[in-house]
């Protein structure tokens, strides 16, 4: 499973398109930085790691979010770093052992077709370039500058630990019977890809005013989390549609969005209301 993604498509969702883009935006954003590349350029998103490429030109690449080890003609080469590659080099990514997507930018950028804007896959509608496919080549663009700043490449939370995520309040967090019951745990089920991702645990009850009650479709963003009627949460990831008619009780904070994108099968989760801290003002006398 590769992907092209870049920023995805800004501005589109009144007329019904959805956003897509990179499901873990800073490791994407990380991966350009290290080559060089502009804030908006394409790479590849890869799941569970197990891509070979064939490198046609000098280039920079470098591989971040989930550590899938890399090799170079079969030497290791270093995660979070930019590395050079000369035409016919073959670039090999295994399994990460932790982390379920990595990113592979190339110096240039991956200069696809755009599509209303972007070069981004999106799984949900059909939009942009189809899933990279075995022999197919990739254009990338100019070569920018070699960069001179090496950002560092924060790690991914192993698998055994408690992912703890903040959700700021939704239009219909009063909706719940009980919402300090949104944290869980939960643990992600098999049934999750880049449009959403399911919870399972124990079902969350809707408030007495609200039961028996339906809503009309409402726009809905990355991150959003609602509550159908079994009561188990679906947070929803790049390639959401742009309306939903079940209610949004939460929403995810982009860092927690990006951590989300990260998360395997089986991993238990616990939400975290994250209001805004209350600021005094200090007054001399």
């Amino acid at each position: 499973m590769a992907t092209v993604q870049d920023a995805g498509r800004r501005g589109f969702a009144h007329v019904g398109v959805p956003a897509s883009g990179a499901a873990d935006r800073s490791a994407w954003a990380l991966a350009n930085r290290l080559v060089g590349n502009h804030a908006a350029a394409a790479a590849i998103e890869v799941t569970l790691g197990g891509l070979e490429v064939v490198v046609t030109e000098a280039m920079l690449l470098a591989a971040t979010g989930a550590h899938a080890p890399a090799t170079l003609n079969g030497t290791p080469v270093p995660h979070g770093v930019a590395w050079f590659a000369a035409a016919g080099d073959t670039v090999r990514l295994g399994r990460p052992a932790a982390g379920l997507r990595t990113y592979l930018a190339a110096s240039g950028g991956l200069a696809l077709e755009p599509v209303l804007g972007s070069r981004s896959t999106d799984t949900l509608s059909g939009l942009g370039p189809e899933r990279l496919r075995e022999g197919e080549v990739v254009p990338v663009g100019p070569q920018p500058p070699i960069p001179r700043c090496h950002p560092a490449s924060p790690p991914v939370r192993p698998a055994g630990e408690v992912l703890v995520l903040d959700v700021s309040p939704g239009p219909r967090r009063e909706w719940l019977a009980d919402p300090s019951a949104l944290r869980g745990p939960w643990t992600i089920s098999g049934e999750s890809d880049r449009v959403g991702v399911r919870l399972v645990g124990a079902p969350l009850r809707r408030h007495r005013d609200h039961i028996g009650e339906e809503l009309p479709s409402e726009g809905v963003v990355r991150g959003a989390i609602q509550v159908p009627a079994s009561g188990l949460p679906v947070v929803f990831g790049a390639d959401h549609p742009v309306t939903g008619g079940y209610p949004v009780v939460g929403v995810l904070t982009s860092a927690s969005s990006d951590r989300l994108a990260q998360a395997r099968t089986g991993q238990v989760v616990a939400l975290r209301w994250a209001f805004p801290r209350e600021t005094t003002r200090r007054c001399r006398s």
